[in-house]
């Protein structure tokens, strides 16, 4: 095989995306800037460095969507987690890892593999030939993440995050909740109970907004303001409910929160003073994003303060909100399912550029481009990852299964799986659907692996992951 693979990125994405492909038999080079050109965050020139957490969370691939995704990883032949295992420390039901021997041991393997070469040079524009994978990551350079603005029109490619929360639609107390839209706006029923609404009387809210007001915040780490096109840390159409909060009690009630246009059916006769709209995040209607709630509350405040809203009190959280740094395409308007750039379809990207949050699920995204690209090459096209399975729950979310008008990254949850049918929804009948959700998912992903032909695991010492 001739054609050679670019990876643009060594982070977990591009190191599991090389060697996927190179396991499959294709040259690759990966362009990986560092050390040559450093970030805010990195400390080494290593691959898979990590940043921040040294948790690949948990590891329970029974009951956790997270620990499926493990799972899956592993029976692809994953790098990363292989390294991983090798490298694992004490941490309960959590794979957590030992990081800088993790890291120097995903470069070893990858610079000892004979079909890979590792280069530090900076790329700055999108190639127009040959085949690409960009995993730049959310601290994608200055240079490149003007280039696919350029290609992808500004407003496509987001440098602070608006994170609101996520809830999981089956944790929502439907007895103090009710769906409708403001006006019941919309032509069909589905449009007109769009929302959920979760209302507050007088003394809810100002109990809300003494406990936003006294949250426990966290900071811009330094260099992420600085790092973005425009200084100004928060734009105006993005404001942290805490930020609106401290410019008059009221504020909220007259923004985000205004009670205007909606009639509580539970309580038709009483007014809401303040209402807490949620939007559905999925195609699924599995997950829904509070509206306007962008915070930089501590996650642990955030869990406390949001279940003070009547009908979340016993919510769970697919994923917290905040507002940070973080480069990531609209990847639903922008991908097409073989995660491609649609308008150059030589460039792949993969990782947490493409709205995927996480170590592992950015490295999933770039073992799945890289078996994409690799069967390419090939001149062969896989078939699309069954949606059953976590990776491919993944893949349909950021490439078509989330609203592109409020996209925003996502870790892996079984709220973006297909649900069951004959189980017990509810918490109580959680622990069952979840192991439903688990044993579907592998009878799907070994036979997709089975019919894509995965890589063969290598006996050669001299590119050993461990």
């Amino acid at each position: 095989m001739t054609e050679t693979l670019h990876i643009v990125g060594g982070g977990m994405a591009g190191s599991e995306a090389a060697w996927q492909a190179a396991e499959a038999g294709v040259p690759v080079v990966i362009h990986e800037m560092r050390p040559r050109v450093g970030t805010f965050a990195h400390r080494t020139g290593d691959l898979a460095e990590m940043v921040c957490s040294n948790s690949f969370r948990s590891d329970d691939d029974e009951q956790n969507a997270v620990g499926l995704l493990h799972w899956e990883m592993r029976e692809a032949g994953g790098l990363i987690m292989r390294t991983a295992d090798a490298h694992r420390l004490p941490a309960g039901g959590a794979l957590a890892v030992d990081r800088d021997p993790f890291a120097a041991a995903v470069t070893a393997a990858l610079r000892a593999h004979p079909r890979i070469t590792i280069t530090d040079e900076e790329v700055t524009e999108l190639p127009r030939e040959g085949h690409w994978i960009l995993a730049t990551g959310p601290l994608t350079s200055a240079a490149l993440g003007q280039a696919i603005a350029a290609e992808t029109g500004a407003e496509a490619l987001a440098f602070f995050d608006a994170i609101a929360p996520i809830v999981h639609a089956e944790t929502i107390d439907m007895s103090v909740a009710w769906r409708q839209s403001r006006y019941d706006k919309g032509e069909t029923e589905e449009e007109r109970t769009a929302y959920i609404n979760c209302p507050m009387d007088k003394a809810q809210y100002e109990a809300f907004i003494d406990a936003l007001l006294e949250a426990e915040k966290t900071e811009f780490r330094v260099g992420e303001a600085s790092s973005a096109p425009d200084p100004t840390p928060y734009f105006d159409g993005c404001l942290p409910i805490e930020v609106m909060a401290e410019r008059g009690r009221e504020t909220l009630r007259f923004g985000p929160m205004k009670p205007i246009g909606l009639t509580n059916p539970h309580a038709p006769e009483t007014k809401p003073y303040a209402v807490v709209q949620l939007r559905r995040d999925n195609a699924l209607g599995t997950l829904y994003n509070i509206v306007g709630f962008q915070t930089k509350m501590k996650y642990g405040a955030q869990t406390r303060v949001f279940r003070m809203i009547p009908g979340l009190e016993e919510a769970s959280f697919a994923r917290l909100g905040g507002i940070h740094r973080n480069t990531f395409l609209n990847s639903p308007t922008l991908l097409d399912s073989q995660m491609r750039l649609k308008s150059r379809p030589n460039i792949r990207f993969a990782g947490q550029v493409t709205g995927v949050e996480g170590y592992v699920e950015s490295a999933a995204m770039g073992l799945l481009a890289g078996r994409l690209a690799a069967a390419e090459i090939a001149g062969r096209t896989l078939a699309p990852v069954p949606r059953t399975t976590a990776i491919g729950a993944l893949v349909a979310h950021i490439t078509g299964g989330a609203d592109a008008r409020t996209f925003q990254p996502m870790n892996v949850n079984f709220g973006l799986f297909p649900p069951l049918d004959g189980v017990r929804g509810g918490r109580r009948g959680r622990k069952d659907r979840y192991r439903g959700y688990t044993d579907r998912a592998k009878a799907d992903w070994t036979d997709w692996l089975a019919g894509a032909g995965a890589p063969a695991a290598t006996t050669d010492p001299a590119h050993s992951a461990a």
